[in-house]
């Protein structure tokens, strides 16, 4: 699905998420409204799809795209870090969910289902089970995250580990939080989450870089000066989601880090990736590998 201002030599294209924060964040941008800035071609796709995209390099077909913080040891080499626009924050990690109450202990051994194996969510979540499961979980089934929770209400698999709106809905399921790989990390780290990351092809330069990071920082200062402004583009791409979970949606996953990382972020970046590829999951990173464009 594609929303775009019409052709422009300037025209940049984006690839972002339905969801509520990333149509709130880009609403002014997308719409025309941010000065000065360049038109936008977006293609709507959600994050498993933008991070094969970003695996292409520099012959992804988008120029800027929304990824897990999970993709971008793979990704870095072509695509650089806006330091503004993602998704961190805190509460608002992944849940492990279940069939039955418990504490995630009883997961030895047994299936769970991931939205992906390339995701911030499986990152935490076996950083979460190398410390709270003795033994480990078995074996690991990847499924697209709108088809987890009915796996497990269904018995499927064991357990699932859920993102996004699934916070605000397992229970109509029927089922039970076993663990918040979010509070586990922010416990552990005292660092806010790491989920949604804003990439940009780096061929594109230093200087159309750190404009392109000035536009989605005035987007996301335009969203919250009127955020009614945004309420039906919103609502058009929040697909079945009610208004209200809407907008917990955005008032969990908008807040300073998607205006500007800051040190505390790029501290949450820089723990994550460097304790996975600890853990072997990731490849190690760079020195300078984060920098922001212009910095």
């Amino acid at each position: 699905m594609t929303d775009s201002v019409g052709p422009h030599e300037d025209t940049v294209r984006i690839a972002y998420s339905p969801c509520p924060n990333d149509t709130f964040v880009f609403h002014a941008w997308a719409h025309g409204l941010v000065p000065d800035a360049p038109p936008l071609d977006v293609r709507f796709a959600d994050v498993d799809v933008t991070n094969s995209l970003a695996e292409q390099g520099d012959q992804c077909p988008q120029d800027v795209l929304k990824v897990s913080y999970a993709a971008l040891p793979w990704l870095l080499e072509d695509f650089a870090l806006l330091p503004c626009g993602g998704a961190l924050g805190r509460g608002c990690g992944p849940l492990v969910l279940g069939r039955e109450p418990g504490d995630g202990s009883g997961l030895t051994g047994r299936t769970v289902a991931v939205p992906g194996e390339r995701s911030t969510a499986y990152l935490l979540f076996r950083l979460w089970a190398a410390e709270k499961v003795p033994g480990g979980v078995g074996r690991v089934v990847v499924l697209p995250f709108h088809e987890i929770m009915p796996a497990v209400r269904e018995g499927r698999v064991d357990a699932g580990l859920v993102i996004h709106e699934a916070r605000f809905t397992y229970q109509e399921y029927g089922l039970h939080q076993l663990a918040d790989m979010g509070e586990h990390w922010e416990s552990s780290t005292g660092l806010p989450i790491p989920l949604g990351a804003i990439i940009a092809k780096r061929s594109l330069g230093e200087e159309r870089l750190a404009a392109l990071a000035d536009a989605a920082r005035t987007s996301v200062r335009m969203a919250w000066l009127d955020p009614e402004a945004s309420a039906g583009y919103v609502r058009a791409h929040a697909q079945e989601l009610a208004p209200e979970v809407a907008q917990q949606h955005i008032g969990l996953y908008v807040n300073e880090f998607t205006a500007d990382l800051g040190e505390s972020g790029y501290a949450a970046v820089r723990g994550l990736l460097t304790r996975a590829a600890a853990e072997g999951l990731v490849p190690s990173l760079p020195p300078d590998a984060l920098r922001a464009p212009g910095a």
